[in-house]
């Protein structure tokens, strides 16, 4: 069954930003939790509903505080992909398809766990899918900090690491977006008049590339350029957006306080330097270090043996975990491929996965 609800799930693509096409998938999500017994609810944003849904405790445990599970619902592939270039297929164990992996198989775990757990006592649940997380949930990350206030844990539904670990940490991610404004002229006959947005864009960038280098430990990724429109016209308008990774937030402040106090290198340009979203960094702490050993524990009891490693990549975790919850990301089932057309899972794992989450909830 959980290969079916999967595959249905996979069958309705979800991009980021396409509101009704997240919106419909929310409608299914919003069912299926009130038919599991939560009670659900959609936080309305532009480009695509979010999803909140409590699901009380039984039995002597039934005041406790709430575990958190992270998830979402968009992906990054475009309406059509599923027909185009990725198909659903089974094969050899390995399901293929858009979202398999990252992250509609995570969805599916939890709803497994949650049918597993019905009858049995355990705290309350919490559960919150964000329509953005692919662009760093820049609609969501209040929606985040306000469910996550007096939760006893978060549990992301990400992927794992390759060999099955779960995340105890998640560098710090952040989209910044230059937009630079020049003054169009005539290349040929009035060069001198124009002010390219283009050449100071590339300038800036080797500005930003400066920056970067002054630290160890920091990723920059410039993602998209975009300007200009004909070689006999000088542009009067260039852009980029740029990913930064950073490992610790000192790091992150000083590099994002240079990048955001860029000036003009020439006369008449003007820059405007945007944050577009923010995932702090999440770093390892004893709390977490605690939470990974009642985990293993709770593995050890469905016969897994589960452990817990620092990870690269962020999610809406870095967020919990830098406001101090004890964190971990990685619950969802086994595969590879992520953002790539070779994105797959493995299927057996999408019930081993079930029952370790089915574990988590009744034993912590």
């Amino acid at each position: 069954m959980t290969a079916d609800r999967l595959r249905e799930y996979v069958g309705h693509e979800t991009p980021t930003g396409d509101s009704q096409a997240l919106n419909a998938f929310a409608d299914r999500l919003l069912a299926r939790y009130r038919e599991l017994g939560g009670t659900a609810r959609r936080v309305a944003a532009p480009t695509g509903d979010h999803i909140v849904a409590d699901f009380p405790g039984r039995g002597p445990r039934a005041a406790e505080a709430p575990l958190l599970f992270l998830g979402h619902h968009d992906t990054v592939w475009p309406v059509g992909q599923l027909w185009d270039a990725m198909p659903w297929r089974e094969q050899d164990g390995v399901i293929h398809g858009p979202g398999v992996f990252d992250m509609k198989g995570g969805l599916v775990v939890l709803e497994t766990a949650l049918e597993q757990v019905a009858d049995l006592d355990h705290r309350p649940v919490r559960v919150v899918v964000v329509a953005d997380e692919e662009i760093g949930s820049p609609s969501a990350r209040d929606l985040v900090t306000a469910e996550s206030a007096g939760v006893y844990a978060a549990f992301g539904l990400e992927p794992p690491h390759p060999n099955g670990d779960l995340k105890t940490s998640r560098w710090g991610s952040t989209r910044v977006r230059i937009e630079v404004t020049g003054r169009e002229a005539h290349a040929a006959l009035d060069p001198d008049s124009g002010v390219s947005a283009i050449d100071e864009l590339v300038d800036q960038l080797i500005l930003v590339r400066a920056v970067v280098s002054r630290y160890a430990e920091v990723l920059c990724n410039v993602g998209t350029i975009t300007g200009g429109g004909r070689t006999n016209v000088v542009p009067g308008f260039a852009a980029a957006d740029i990913g930064f990774r950073f490992v610790d937030p000192e790091t992150e402040r000083a590099v994002l306080d240079a990048v955001t106090g860029l000036e003009p290198v020439r006369a008449n340009a003007e820059i405007q330097v945007r944050v577009m979203s923010n995932r702090p960094a999440w770093q390892p702490s004893p709390a977490t270090d605690e939470l990974l050993g009642k985990v293993i524990a709770a593995g050890r009891s469905v016969g897994q043996e589960v452990d817990g490693a620092a990870a690269s990549g962020a999610a809406d975790t870095n967020l919990t975990g830098w406001l101090g919850i004890p964190t971990l990301d990685g619950l969802g089932p086994l595969g590879q491929g992520a953002h790539a057309v070779h994105e797959q899972v493995i299927a057996a794992s999408l019930a081993e996965r079930a029952d370790l989450v089915a574990a988590i909830i009744t034993s912590l």
